[in-house]
C-alpha cells in the first residue's frame, strides 16, 4: 500500500482493527497466565504482523520488532510537535531520515512534561531555547491523512516561544529555518501534514481560540 492508502476510509478501517487485535494480543500476553491462551494471543500478534506488512508494504521483520518493544496493557503511543512562529512563519527541521521537514518533536519521555518534552525537542532539533506557552491541540493520528504505522499515536501540539540559542541542527535533523504559510516545503507527512499546519497558523492568527481535540 502507497502512504496515500491512509486517505482510503476502507484502509483506515482495515488499519484500526489490525492495531486493535494486536492490542488485545499484547495485552493478552502480559496479563495471560495459561499456557494455551498465550499460545492463541501470540497467534494473534503474528497475524497482525502480517497484516501490517501487508497494508503498509513493510518488511515482516521490521513490523515484528516494532510490535515487540511493546508490552504490557496496551496503550497509544504520544508524539509531542514543539509549535513556534516568528514573524508569522513557523519553525521547521529537515529530518535526516526522509529529507522532509517537519515540527521539532518527538515520542513522550518517561519523566518529563508535555511541555518539558516540547521544549526539550525544540532545543536538540532546531538549537533554540524556547519556553512553552499553551497547548494548541491533541490528535488522534488515524482521523488525520498520515501514513499507516504500527501504532496507535495521540499527536500533542504545544506552541513555545523562543528564549534564546542559535539555529544548529541536532542528531536526527540537518537543517533548521522558518516557513511563512504559502511557501511550506515537502513536509514528513508520518510526523506532520500540511492541514495540520495550516491549522496551527489559524491558532498564530486567532490566539483566543480554544485548543481542539479529536
Amino acid at each position: 500500500m502507497s502512504s496515500q492508502g491512509a486517505d482510503s476510509s476502507a484502509d483506515r478501517r482495515w488499519l484500526d482493527w489490525t492495531l486493535r487485535i494486536q492490542a488485545i494480543a499484547q495485552t493478552g500476553l502480559a496479563y495471560g497466565a495459561d499456557i494455551y491462551d498465550r499460545e492463541r494471543y501470540e497467534e494473534l500478534r503474528d497475524i497482525c504482523v502480517a497484516m501490517m506488512a501487508e497494508q503498509t508494504g513493510a518488511e515482516k521483520p521490521a513490523v515484528e520488532l516494532a510490535f515487540a518493544r511493546d508490552s504490557g496493557y496496551a496503550t497509544p503511543k504520544v508524539d509531542i510537535r514543539g509549535v513556534v512562529f516568528q514573524h508569522n512563519r513557523v519553525l521547521l527541521v529537515k529530518e535526516k531520515s526522509d529529507g522532509c521537514w517537519a515540527l521539532p518533536g518527538g515520542w513522550a519521555d518517561v519523566g518529563l512534561s508535555p511541555a518539558e518534552v516540547a521544549v526539550k525537542e525544540i532545543k536538540e532539533e532546531s538549537g533554540y531555547d524556547a519556553e512553552a506557552v499553551r497547548l494548541l491541540a491533541v490528535l488522534d493520528k488515524r482521523l488525520h491523512r498520515h501514513p499507516p504505522e504500527p501504532h496507535h499515536v495521540y499527536k500533542i501540539f504545544i506552541q513555545c516561544r523562543l528564549s534564546g540559542g542559535t539555529a544548529s541542527s541536532g542528531i536526527e535533523t540537518e537543517d533548521v529555518r522558518f516557513f511563512p504559510e504559502d511557501d511550506l516545503p515537502a513536509l514528513s507527512v508520518q510526523r506532520n501534514t500540511a492541514a495540520q499546519l495550516h491549522m496551527l497558523f489559524q491558532y498564530n492568527r486567532r490566539p483566543e481560540q480554544p485548543a481542539l481535540f479529536d
